[in-house]
C-alpha cells in the first residue's frame, strides 16, 4: 500500500496503484532492463511518494537489481550461471517432471 499526504488536511491517505507489465524473454539467462518500463508506470500513476514492489509470476524467472552494463548482462552472468547450474547438467527435477529445464529452476 502507498500512503501519501493529503494536502487538504495533512493526514496520511492510503492509496494503492497497480500496473501490470508483460515482458517477453528469449529464455536461458535473457536479461531485460525493466527500469524504463517501471519509470513510465510510476509517472503514469501520478504518485510522488511511496514504495514500488516488482515481482514476477513463474518459477524460472527472477528479478534482481544490478548494474546494467553490457559485459555483465551479455556475458558474465550467463557464464556464472553455467558454472553454478550448467544447462546440460543432471537435475533430479527432470526425473519428476520430464521437462528438461532443471537448470532454469536452480538458476
Amino acid at each position: 500500500m502507498i500512503y501519501t499526504k493529503n494536502p487538504e488536511n495533512r493526514k496520511l491517505k492510503r492509496m494503492v496503484k497497480t500496473e501490470t507489465l508483460e515482458i517477453q524473454t528469449k529464455g536461458n539467462c535473457h536479461i531485460v532492463d525493466m527500469t524504463p518500463d517501471i519509470q513510465k508506470a510510476i509517472l503514469k500513476s501520478g504518485l510522488t511518494d511511496g514504495t514500488v514492489t516488482v515481482f514476477n509470476v513463474g518459477s524460472t524467472a527472477g528479478i534482481t537489481t544490478i548494474e546494467y552494463e553490457p559485459g555483465l548482462v551479455n556475458h558474465d552472468i550467463n557464464a556464472a550461471f553455467e558454472k553454478i547450474a550448467p544447462q546440460n547438467g543432471r537435475y533430479e527435477h527432470e526425473l519428476t517432471w520430464h521437462d528438461d529445464n532443471g537448470h532454469a529452476h536452480v538458476r
